[in-house]
């Protein structure tokens, strides 16, 4: 069970309001509150940010603002930028998931560093830092913003949390839903015949060389589905119901 600080989430010269506020949602789904930014471009607090935050209000309100980066993290032990590797600087590089592993087993504060929208982190600011963080993503597409960035680095994290709660906030999973058992086969089979049945009556099986062939199709698309009991009745209700008559309105 990890007893592990949460992460400190950093925004390096962020310059909208509006994305400081989406990247304060973005932490408040995952249950990381401690934002600090560094020289926002249009100071703080921002009129912008808060409307984009949709509700992360407390995120917001404790924001703690450094002219340095080296301000931001000087309390802390382990220090991640997240940005493609620079170069001239050598660190090691880990996945958002590796790196969630070492906050979690870290005994100091652990702080995930992110850059400017247009430009990310520049050198120096990676050279403070002990390691890189990279998210593996699609070479001819390599575009993720602020708050997209955050929220990856916010969700691995949380997955390592103890039963999904982490200093008050209980992380909710979707709820879980008992599926009905599947029918026995028997069923399945009187759901085919009855199909069969109407079919021939209404002549679908044309040209008739092709019925062997048509059935079999039609067999191996039904048995791929694990039919419930329910699911059975319902299709045969609907095949009686399309081989009546329709009625006069």
């Amino acid at each position: 069970m990890s007893s592990a600080l949460p992460p400190v989430i950093v925004l390096v010269r962020p310059q909208l309001g509006e994305n400081i506020g989406k990247a304060a949602r973005a932490m408040l789904n995952f249950g990381l509150t401690e934002l600090r930014l560094v020289s926002p471009r249009d100071g703080w607090p921002n009129p912008d940010a808060g409307p984009a935050a949709s509700g992360a209000d407390i995120v917001l309100a404790d924001a703690r603002v450094f002219d340095t980066l080296a301000g931001a993290v000087a309390d802390c032990t382990a220090i991640y930028a997240t940005t493609v590797r620079k170069r001239g600087v050598t660190k090691p590089v880990l996945t958002p998931e590796a790196a969630a592993r070492e906050v979690h087993a870290s005994a100091g504060r652990s702080a995930y560093v992110f850059g400017a929208e247009r430009s990310g982190l520049d050198t120096d600011d990676v050279a403070l830092a002990h390691k890189i963080v990279t998210v593996p993503i699609n070479p001819e597409f390599a575009s993720l913003n602020l708050a997209q960035a955050v929220i990856l680095l916010a969700y691995e994290w949380s997955k390592h949390l103890p039963s999904g709660v982490e200093g008050g906030v209980t992380l909710a999973s979707p709820p879980t839903v008992e599926l009905d058992s599947p029918a026995p086969h028997g069923e399945l089979e009187g759901l085919i015949d009855h199909l069969v049945r109407d079919l021939d009556t209404a002549g679908y099986f044309f040209p008739p060389d092709r019925r062997t062939r048509t059935l079999r199709t039609l067999r191996t698309a039904l048995t791929k589905t694990g039919w419930s009991y329910n699911d059975i009745r319902m299709m045969r209700g609907i095949i009686t119901a399309l081989g009546r008559t329709p009625r006069s309105r």
